[in-house]
């Protein structure tokens, strides 16, 4: 009995505190200032150096990116050779073809445009050896691609990656009509097709691996990404439909970039890796302080971040076939609300004599008075005897046009059938 009492009498207590809890939202942490953010690799073999310039947002800022315009940067060498890098835009800086010194070590200077400076540590170059190859393997869920590399010297020993994707991609529906904007004409499908595109997306997560404490520096299938066997990045499977002149073979295509890394670049992705994608359950390493290697000249105590490596960058490319994906899979689809409507070319409305052309305010811009509500003609809409046009069907612009997300020129790289 007196332990029956001693439970009840918890239970009373579990309730009542059950009863005093508040719901408590925390305000969202504002920042006091925004940082320097740097990105970028200074390339010592030939080609360009592109540096990427940005501050940080709070969490409750509207804008996503905050790049940082009219700055000045220079690449400087341990020798005393200074290098430029111009502004290209967007918090984009771009360097001309270079080829430096291999045994020298690099460093950035750069200069804001409200008087502060910046200056990286300088860096050894560190050449990556060549990406031995790109493969993927097909499970049940989606497909995972995967890197191999080795040095044949055992001095590379740490690795990251960066990946650009490009995928086809289809409209809703395929449109074999457009408006010159005074009226409905036949679309030109050789040269003005807008069913199939192509569209591309560079990476966003860290990609690291080591072979430090392995016999041998080999690096064996590290994960780089896994596409969902729902992701509309495999809708490639359905190219066969636009042409009988050049039937895509692929799908999907990556194009991998390899960056050998110093131990101490190692340790900063590693830890910026934990802090940004490893976090969040209850095993998951608790976060650490991300130190770089770009300091502030003007103000010692202010953070930057970024680091910056200096060397060469090997790529492979690799695609994936339309036969390699499973037919069963079905992909999400992002045309859900598209749907199509009728516009006919003369209707008499309800209480008028003259016949109205709808087209013009559906389709033709110059003689619509609602041109945000515009759309793309799809198929033509015939009399059953005369087969004469009497209006068409269309959609909007991101149903009908592939070009809203992509481009319908076809990449240098891409491959055909009989290529």
């Amino acid at each position: 009995m007196g332990a029956m009492k001693y439970t009840t009498f918890f239970l009373c207590l579990i309730v009542i505190a059950a009863g005093c809890q508040k719901s408590y939202k925390p305000p969202v942490i504002v920042a006091p200032g925004s940082y320097l953010v740097v990105e970028g690799v200074i390339n010592s073999g030939p080609g360009k150096t592109i540096i990427m310039l940005s501050k940080t947002v709070n969490l409750s800022s509207s804008n996503a990116v905050n790049p940082v315009l009219n700055a000045s940067i220079m690449i400087e060498s341990d020798g005393g050779a200074n290098y430029p890098v111009a502004e290209a835009g967007k918090g984009k800086y771009v360097s001309a073809n270079l080829t430096l010194d291999i045994t020298a070590k690099y460093r950035l200077h750069i200069k804001t445009a409200d008087g502060h400076e910046y200056l990286s540590d300088f860096v050894p170059v560190t050449n990556s050896p060549p990406v031995d190859n790109v493969s993927f393997d097909v499970k049940n869920n989606g497909i995972q691609v995967y890197v191999s590399t080795h040095d044949p010297t055992n001095t590379t020993h740490f690795y990251r990656w960066e990946y650009e994707e490009t995928w086809v991609l289809h409209s809703a529906y395929f449109s074999l009509y457009k408006s010159n904007g005074d009226t409905v004409l036949e679309r030109d499908l050789d040269n003005d097709q807008i069913y199939q595109c192509w569209r591309s997306d560079t990476s966003t997560t860290i990609v690291l691996a080591t072979s430090s404490g392995l016999s041998a520096d080999i690096i064996n299938n590290a994960p780089v990404t896994f596409i969902e066997s729902t992701s509309h990045k495999l809708d490639g499977k359905q190219s066969q439909v636009l042409s009988q002149k050049r039937p895509e073979i692929n799908a999907y295509s990556i194009l991998v970039k390899q960056f050998a890394l110093t131990h101490e670049a190692y340790s900063y992705w590693i830890n910026l890796k934990k802090n940004t994608q490893d976090i969040g359950k209850i095993f998951d390493p608790l976060p650490t302080e991300i130190r770089g290697n770009i300091h502030s000249v003007t103000d010692p105590l202010e953070p930057v971040l970024g680091y910056i490596s200096a060397g060469t960058m090997t790529t492979k490319r690799a695609f994936i076939a339309n036969e390699r994906i499973p037919t069963e899979w079905t992909l999400d689809s992002p045309y859900d609300g598209c749907r199509l409507d009728s516009a006919f070319l003369d209707t008499l409305l309800r209480g008028q004599t003259i016949p109205t052309n709808q087209e013009n305010a559906v389709f033709n811009l110059n003689k619509s008075n609602e041109p945000s509500s515009i759309q793309i003609p799809v198929y033509a809409l015939f009399k059953p005897l005369t087969h004469q046009i009497f209006g068409h069907t269309g959609s909007s612009p991101y149903c009908v046009d592939c070009t809203v997300q992509g481009t319908n020129q076809v990449p240098d790289y891409w491959r055909f059938t009989g290529q």
